[in-house]
């Protein structure tokens, strides 16, 4: 038999050994350091049990509860656990295109919207999260934890923007390292897409990696007004506005990389249907075996037999006699 938490033993036996030297020694001191009313209640001589025996009682009581919070437990060994369910990596996108408003009410907040509804959708399923533009970087590691992933991505506000290029091919090795241990290697962005040149060195890194590339295009095709820092559309050099369209190219890539795409639009059911896709494929695989210690627990018997020690000790405390 073993202790899951033995401080817990080692931390509290010497108090209780000084509680009961004092209990059982020198009822004048102990008088000057526990309450009146307490000490009472532990050592009354006025009733039916013995004083020494309701003691006893007290102290037993205390010794067995200390050895429920050390929890003792009987090691049966190490088991393997299959863990079901898929690991993917998503990508949210921070350039300055996403401030733009031809999505409600912007790009930014409608594709933190639509990654809230994959985690709904995926609620077994490890994710982690990542953020890019000119340099990506990561939001959360992989977990299982849903609510702490909505709270992270509720965190990337209009601050987070960054208006310089997005650099496509710095993501790809981010996202080739993030999954290297991880099979199968899926990626999922949620960006408004872009130009050709910018994705081609992207492509390239994904299939000499063998990821699955996954994306969810937010934007429209009209598209909007790029939004600069200050709130006001942003103005080129030659004095016009600059107008970002969501570019479908990056959807393109994700067929040619094992994956598939989907136009953001209101409602859930475009991400519904893009993890049916996702399920379809890799049918649940698991994400791997881990060792879990089996046990049978045992601290619910001294934890039972302290509270009877102590019912039966307070049970016996003197009672007011009417006079």
């Amino acid at each position: 038999m073993t202790f899951v938490n033995p401080q817990f033993f080692w931390v509290m036996i010497v108090p209780f050994l000084v509680f009961a030297f004092l209990i059982s020694t020198n009822k004048e001191k102990l008088s000057r350091i526990f309450d009146v009313k307490v000490l009472k209640r532990l050592s009354a001589t006025d009733e039916s049990m013995p004083m020494m025996l309701r003691n006893i009682f007290m102290l037993l009581a205390i010794l067995l509860m200390i050895i429920a919070l050390a929890r003792p437990v009987m090691e049966k060994g190490d088991k393997k656990v299959e863990v079901q369910g898929l690991t993917l990596l998503t990508a949210l996108d921070i350039s300055g295109s996403m401030r733009s408003t031809d999505v409600y009410p912007n790009r930014l907040e409608f594709a933190k919207k639509k990654m809230s509804m994959l985690f709904d959708a995926m609620p077994s399923d490890e994710i982690g999260v990542v953020a890019f533009a000119y340099s990506p970087f990561i939001l959360a590691p992989f977990s299982s934890d849903k609510d702490s992933l909505k709270m992270m991505i509720s965190g990337v506000d209009d601050s987070y923007i960054n208006m310089g290029s997005t650099d496509f091919s710095a993501l790809g090795e981010l996202t080739a390292s993030l999954l290297e241990e991880k099979k199968p290697k899926i990626v999922l962005l949620f960006t408004d897409g872009g130009d050709e040149e910018a994705i081609a060195g992207f492509s390239d890194i994904l299939k000499n990696n063998e990821i699955d590339l996954y994306v969810v295009l937010v934007g429209t095709d009209k598209g909007a007004p790029v939004i600069g820092e200050d709130g006001k559309p942003f103005t080129q050099k030659d004095g016009t506005i600059a107008i970002t369209q969501r570019n479908d190219a990056l959807g393109e890539v994700a067929k040619e990389n094992g994956g598939a795409y989907v136009i953001a639009g209101n409602g859930d059911e475009d991400i519904k249907q893009l993890v049916s896709v996702i399920r379809g494929k890799y049918k649940n695989q698991q994400q791997g075996e881990v060792t879990v210690k089996e046990r049978v627990e045992f601290f619910y018997y001294p934890l039972g037999l302290g509270l009877l020690f102590l019912l039966i000790g307070f049970s016996s405390l003197p009672r007011r006699r009417n006079v």
